[in-house]
């Protein structure tokens, strides 16, 4: 199993990543910076993967870490339902819902765990 450590602001989350061929293009970009957005329950930031619909979720539990394609976006979800479909890459270790002191333009950080 392939685990991320995500670093946005003053929090940090550590997610599991699934088999996934998204979640192996996420993985081979390591590491890589980007600048934090919240649009209610989540937080997404565009990354350095381009890639299409990978079994695309309209809807996804709090926790889930996916990736957003009409933006290049990684998403990390704590209570919100998807704009669009999102490619599901992996899980959040522990409590999603520490995500909720994040601001936009946080600096974020992604790198192997």
């Amino acid at each position: 199993m392939t685990r991320i450590r995500i670093n946005i602001g003053e929090v940090t989350v550590v997610a599991a990543l699934n088999e996934s061929n998204t979640a192996r293009l996420v993985h081979e970009a390591l590491p890589f910076d980007g600048s934090a957005q919240r649009w209610g329950d989540e937080v997404y930031f565009e990354i350095p993967v381009k890639t299409g619909q990978e079994d695309p979720q309209p809807e996804v539990p709090g926790g889930t870490v996916a990736y957003w394609p009409p933006g290049s976006a990684l998403c990390l979800f704590f209570g919100q339902k998807p704009y669009s479909p999102v490619n599901v890459i992996g899980t959040i270790e522990g409590d999603p819902n520490v995500l909720a002191a994040v601001a936009d333009g946080q600096p974020a950080r992604v790198e192997e765990a």
